[in-house]
């Protein structure tokens, strides 16, 4: 077994993996080492916008986990697309930048995590940002890694959209980052001259060839390794091969929100009684480690289009339009190919009761049907609506204790009612905008009928189709050591545990009102401080040595 020695040992380069990397590695006093179970971000699906179509639905640079049967979602198994690849997820997404409300971070912050209140966070959202339309502000920053554009070539069903929305009472809201979340929008987006901006492409790439970080793809974390109730290091598979890579100073699980849970879970950390039925030696029985995973519930509704002008689709005019859209792309970096083909919103509020938006609408410029793994020859346009703070809570728990097993993901949609009369509010608000008069030109056929005056029939039809909107967060939940469900405290330290951090959406102690790449990439620009401030610089600089 190899037997490499870092200061610090990353597990998951994704959005919060890249970030620390890139941040710890500044200083040439420390050595840093990477792990990622995926593969360079090399294809030109990563780097051209609209590709991310060709891996959220397949097995390419995704993880592509199934969950438990859903017990509220009439037993379906449902999907979980994560990123596999450097840059994690931010490398599949569709590239939107969104934040979450102020109110999530105070919520956090009163929940006892010191330091996360909204004021604590936003000079870290706006130090990772270069945001190209509102410039170093009150709320935006200039100059930070992670590109954030408007869409160069955006359609105008998109346009349509923001018409229709405004008619049912959603007012136009150019900065959905900025004081005010509610209303409708086109989405910014983190690109780059009509590229992808992951993680990757704005924290990591740029900086391989520092001497002191030491980048493994291809390499599968198995367990931690473990002295007492110190971290050490992380033992990994590369093919079939077991090594070891030992830390020196900290070991830092950036796994998200499902392979976090299950490297602790498989290192003996976790609930006792789960471990010791798996045959796994108890390390540290702490309980909450998988618990209280929060996902945003998502419904979709979608219109056929009358013609295939402004939108994707599989017919063969459509086909000759793409063929034709990545011509223009490769040669100006524009059209259809550099569209996140989601391309506007809105956040709403579900009652006149709620202080802050619970709901969010996604609109898209071609049919969703399963995730796209379900495929129409036609034309048209989808609305994604979405719970932003669901009451229902699931878990991440380990199918064996073999580490290329996939965990047993269970978010137990719906297992609070009160997110179901929730989404029936935002289904009805989206059947009204795409039946707005703005859509006439180009509506269709509603490719699932259904009755918005019949509840029974909205239920149904929810618990027939509804599924994840890819924003699992909160099973490694921030919280103080009295809080029984808490696994790291508000310096992100594990528990119980020395030597050791999680650093990734899996942190947040409640889900945020809004997509989660951009606060996950936020929390580890902070935690790169706590870090970085917590340790003893070294005299002169050490090479990573990286085998």
């Amino acid at each position: 077994m190899s037997n490499e020695e870092f200061d610090y040992v990353i597990v998951g380069a994704g959005s919060a993996g890249s970030v620390l990397a890139s941040r710890l590695s500044e200083d040439r006093g420390v050595t840093v080492c990477l792990l990622e179970s995926g593969g360079p971000d090399k294809s030109v699906l990563i780097h051209a916008p609209a590709g991310f179509v060709g891996m959220v639905a397949t097995h390419y640079n995704n993880w592509a986990f199934d969950t438990e049967p859903q017990r509220h979602l009439n037993n379906r198994v449902c999907y979980q697309p994560r990123g596999k690849t450097l840059g994690g997820s931010s490398s599949i997404n569709a590239m939107l930048y969104v934040r979450g409300n102020r109110w999530d971070y105070d919520h956090w912050a009163s929940l006892g995590n010191p330091g996360w209140s909204y004021e604590d966070v936003l000079p870290y959202f706006k130090r990772a940002e270069n945001n190209e339309t509102h410039g170093a502000s009150i709320y935006h920053g200039a100059g930070g890694p992670l590109n954030v554009a408007e869409l160069r070539s955006p359609s105008a069903l998109s346009k349509a959209f923001l018409a229709a929305a405004a008619n049912h009472g959603l007012t136009p809201n150019p900065d959905y980052n900025g004081p005010e979340q509610f209303g409708s929008f086109m989405y910014q987006v983190t690109q780059k001259n009509g590229e992808r901006c992951s993680a990757a492409k704005g924290y990591l790439t740029p900086n391989l060839s520092r001497s002191n970080l030491c980048v493994k793809p291809h390499a599968l974390s198995a367990k931690l390794i473990m002295e007492g109730k110190r971290a050490r290091g992380v033992a990994y598979y590369q093919g079939n091969e077991l090594k070891q890579v030992r830390a020196r100073r900290e070991v830092i699980l950036s796994a998200g929100a499902f392979g976090s849970p299950q490297l602790l879970q498989l290192s003996g950390i976790g609930p006792a009684r789960e471990l010791q039925g798996l045959g796994i030696a108890v390390v540290h029985d702490l309980p909450g480690v998988g618990e209280n995973l929060q996902d945003h519930l998502d419904h979709v509704q979608s219109y056929t289009a009358r013609s295939d002008s402004e939108s994707f689709g599989l017919s063969p005019r459509g086909l000759v339009k793409m063929a034709q859209g990545v011509f223009e792309w490769r040669k100006r970096r524009s059209g259809m190919i550099a569209s996140s083909i989601a391309e506007a919103g809105a956040f709403f509020r579900s009652s006149p009761e709620v202080t802050v938006p619970d709901l969010q609408l996604v609109f898209v410029i071609a049919l969703v049907d399963d995730h796209g793994r379900k495929m129409h020859t036609s034309h048209g346009f989808s609305s994604h609506v979405d719970i932003l703070r669901p009451y229902s809570r699931g878990s991440v728990k380990l199918a064996s204790a073999d580490p290329r097993a996939a965990p047993k993901i269970d978010p137990n949609f719906l297992s609070d009612e009160r997110d179901l009369d929730v989404l029936v509010k935002g289904v009805q608000k989206q059947m009204d905008i795409l039946a707005d008069k703005a859509f006439a030109p180009w509506r269709g056929e509603l490719l699932y009928p259904a009755d918005r005056g019949d509840i029974s029939s909205l239920i149904e039809d929810i618990r027939a189709r509804a599924d994840t909107q890819y924003h699992p967060t909160s099973t490694c939940k921030m919280g103080p050591a009295d809080d029984p469900m808490a696994v790291v405290d508000s310096q992100l330290r594990v528990h119980g545990i020395d030597g050791l951090r999680v650093v990734d959406a899996s942190i947040m102690p409640t889900l945020i009102g809004g997509n989660t790449n951009a606060p996950t990439i936020m929390i580890a620009e902070k935690a790169a401080d706590l870090i970085r401030g917590t340790r003893v610089r070294s005299a002169q600089g050490e090479s990573a040595n990286c085998a």
